[in-house]
């Protein structure tokens, strides 16, 4: 038997090891985006740019900072199903 060609076994067997893998990263990004075109991830946005801002005052709450963004929703309404 010639063995001097490529060994598609072993080839296959690593891109199938890599299936879940890739599987998995697409599944994370896909929830990412969800949470970005839902909203959800405001509150984390929120954090990061008062990092960014170094600004003095502590960060809000995460319960704080919704009641803050509803309240300004309410206040001036702007284009939104509900």
């Amino acid at each position: 038997m010639d063995r001097s060609g490529p060994r598609t076994g072993a080839c296959r067997s690593r891109a199938l090891s890599t299936a879940p893998a890739r599987l998995g990263r697409g599944l994370k990004s896909l929830g990412a985006y969800l949470k970005a075109v839902l909203g959800e991830d405001a509150y984390e946005q929120y954090l990061a740019h008062h990092r960014r801002t170094a600004c003095e005052a502590p960060a809000m709450t995460a319960k704080e900072f919704w009641r803050d963004k509803t309240d300004r929703q309410d206040a001036n309404p702007q284009g939104r199903c509900c």
